[in-house]
Formats: structure tokens, C-alpha cells, sequence
């Protein structure tokens, strides 16, 4: 008979996997120790203190102004409500640009691969173009060239009597928060969901039935309607009205120049590298794909939405994740025009304590969060597009 002797638990794959492991975050904490600790010692030799208890020291008063700010703000306010307001200011820049971007790269990508020559050459100059320049240049174009060069304040360009364009900003209607409005906004989101579950239900009949489903988009449209009925006359609105007395525009949104490079820029910019995304992961589903859904007698448009594109997301996914990250760390580009994001007013914050270390340490730790953020949500997103084994 055999021995079966048990394996030594150093020659135990599991436990050496485990041991690897372990060490290699006990070298990793080692290393934070040492740093940590030469930090304490060259403050303590230079006669400073490390802390972030400066931030909401009530005493000490941020002592500048913020243009731009989604909350109400004051110079004497504490250096902690300076940040609150850089952040919420990034996440504005993020945000609109990472959903902006998204439809705008779509929207090139698709032109990429158009049968039409002319859209298929505008599309790939844009790309080219904008791929191969600078972003740091592309934002003081827009913002030298294009923003600051607008009409002066006291004659503004006008669109509808509901948009107003200047070189101090550009100014939108804005929705006044009264029970009309949230009842409106209410409506608006039972509609969106009533014309998803339509939607979804049109592309039922019309992959497993082989129906045109022309009853679904007749009510669709019909739900599309609705909204932009509602948003219209449902909505309390305060319109931009040009005070001559001032000479001022007043009411409504207002977006900063600043603010309005920053978007532009970033938009244009992400919204190219999307674009080759997008025309990649298409190309990558195989021609047989195409065949068999025009086999089955859908039109073109059918074909890339019910077919072509939700395949190619799931290899547009993992890239598209990488474009997200890169727009939301371009973001800090913000300080180069002024606009005061998060790296700007710790940066600003930085030189008037002398808190160096804690203001990089401040944003180091936000933009990891973000990116963390971001990267969770697509991960989750790419799991669910994936196919699922049974």
C-alpha cells in the first residue's frame, strides 16, 4: 500500500498563495511606516506640524474669492467650505463631460463608418485632428479664441429671447424649484420609464416575432411628446432678462466662460479617442452577425441596435472605462484658465498655509475616489453586458 502522506504545509500551493500575499502587504506597510515616520521626523526638524485640523479651524478664514460656486460661498468662510465647493465643482466638470463625451463619441464613431463620403471624411478629420493636439492647447483655444472673443456684456448675442451669449458667460433658462416643478419632473420620469418598458417590449416583438412594431414607436412618439410638452409648459422656468441699469444679465443659469472652456474641451477632446472606441468595438463583431440580422429583414438601424451594438459593447467597455479616468484626471487641466476645481483652490490653499503635504495628500485622496467611483460603476456596467455562462 501507498502512503498518502499529507503535503507540507510550506509546499502547499493555497498556503503559499495566501504567504505571498501576506508578505507582500506586510513589505507594503513597511514601506508606508518608513515614509510616515521620515515625514514626522523632517516636520518635527524643520518646526512644523502635520494635521488637516487647519481646514476647519473657524479662525482661520480661506481670505479669496471663488467665481464659480454651487453653493453659497463667502471669502470668510472656512478653507474646508473652499474645498467643498472645488469639489463640487469637479464633479460637475466630470460628470456633464463623461456623459457628453460618451454621445459624442458615438455619434463620430458611427459617422466613421458611414456609407456616406462626406460624413465618413468630416468624422475622421475631427478625430485625427483633435487626437493628435494637445489638450492643454485645444483648452486655451476655446478659451482665448472662442469664449473670451464672444459679444461684450452690454451687447449680447440672443437666441429666442431664451439663451443669452457673452464674453462673460453664456446664460440658460433655469427651472425654479416650485411644487409645479417637481410635479412636472415627476411626470417626466414615469414617462421615461413607461417609454423603457415600451421600448423594451417593441425590441421583443421585433427579434422574436418578426413583427415591424410600428404600434410601439407610434406610442413612443407619442410619449416623447408628453415630455417635451411638459418640460415646456409643465416646468416653472426663469428665463436670463439683460438689466441695461447694471449692465448685468440676470436670472436664469449661468455658466462661466471658465466653466464653459473646461466642458467644451474636454468633451471635443475625450469625445475623439470615444469615437475610435466605438468605431474599434463595432468592427470587431464579425460580418456573419451583420448577414444574418439583414437575413432576418431588419433595417440598417434596427441592425446596429438590436444586433451590432450591444455586442461591440463589450469590448468598447474596458476602453471606454480608461476614457472616463482620463477625463476626469484631465479635469485638474482646470487651473490653466482659471476655473476653480478642486486642484486649484487646494493648490491656492497650499500657498497661503504653507500645508503643502496635507493639500497633495487632500488631491491625491479625491481623485482616487473619483476614479475609484468611476471604475466600479463600469466594471458593474461591463458585467452585466457580459455573457453569461450557464
Amino acid at each position: 500500500m501507498i502512503d498518502d502522506e499529507k503535503t507540507p504545509f510550506w509546499r502547499d500551493y493555497r498556503f503559499l498563495k495566501i504567504a505571498l500575499q501576506g508578505l507582500a502587504v506586510l513589505i507594503l506597510l513597511l514601506i508606508l511606516v518608513i515614509l510616515g515616520n521620515n515625514l514626522v521626523n523632517n516636520f518635527q526638524r524643520l518646526g512644523l506640524s502635520f494635521g488637516l485640523g487647519f481646514l476647519f479651524d473657524p479662525d482661520r478664514t480661506a481670505s479669496f474669492r471663488i467665481s464659480d460656486s454651487l453653493i453659497s460661498y463667502r471669502s470668510t468662510d472656512t478653507y474646508s467650505r473652499a474645498i467643498l465647493v472645488g469639489l463640487l465643482n469637479s464633479l460637475r466638470v466630470m460628470i456633464s463631460g463623461i456623459i457628453l463625451s460618451f454621445l459624442v463619441g458615438v455619434t463620430v464613431g458611427l459617422g466613421r463608418l458611414s456609407d456616406n463620403w462626406l460624413v465618413c471624411q468630416i468624422a475622421t478629420i475631427y478625430v485625427e485632428t483633435l487626437r493628435n493636439t494637445p489638450l492643454l492647447l485645444q483648452l486655451f483655444f476655446w478659451y482665448f479664441a472662442v469664449f473670451l472673443k464672444l459679444p461684450k456684456i452690454n451687447n449680447p448675442g440672443i437666441f429666442l429671447n431664451l439663451i443669452f451669449v457673452s464674453n462673460q458667460g453664456i446664460y440658460l433658462p433655469l427651472p425654479l424649484g416650485d411644487l409645479k416643478t417637481f410635479l412636472a419632473v415627476g411626470c417626466i420620469i414615469v414617462s421615461l420609464i413607461l417609454a423603457w418598458l415600451i421600448w423594451r417590449k417593441r425590441n421583443q416583438v421585433i427579434v422574436e416575432l418578426g413583427r415591424t412594431g410600428k404600434v410601439y414607436q407610434g406610442l413612443l412618439i407619442g410619449i416623447v411628446v408628453i415630455i417635451l410638452l411638459t418640460l415646456i409648459l409643465g416646468v416653472s422656468w426663469q428665463f436670463p432678462q439683460y438689466d441695461s441699469n447694471l449692465n448685468r444679465i440676470q436670472g436664469g443659469l449661468s455658466l462661466s466662460p471658465e466653466f464653459a472652456t473646461l466642458l467644451v474641451g474636454l468633451t471635443i477632446y475625450t469625445g475623439a479617442f470615444i469615437a475610435e472606441v466605438v468605431r474599434a468595438g463595432i468592427q470587431s463583431v464579425s460580418q456573419g452577425q451583420w448577414e444574418a440580422a439583414k437575413a432576418l429583414g431588419l433595417n440598417p438601424g434596427s441592425v446596429m441596435r438590436l444586433v451590432i451594438f450591444p455586442q461591440a459593447l463589450r469590448v468598447m467597455i474596458p476602453p471606454l472605462t480608461s476614457e472616463f479616468l482620463n477625463l476626469a484626471k484631465n479635469s485638474s487641466l482646470a487651473i490653466a484658465i482659471g476655473y476653480n476645481d478642486i486642484y486649484a483652490i487646494s493648490n491656492t490653499i497650499s500657498n497661503q498655509t504653507g500645508k503643502a503635504v496635507e493639500m497633495l495628500l487632500v488631491i491625491m485622496t479625491t481623485y482616487l475616489i473619483f476614479n475609484l467611483i468611476i471604475s466600479a460603476g463600469m466594471n458593474r456596467f461591463n458585467k452585466l453586458v457580459q455573457i453569461k455562462e450557464r
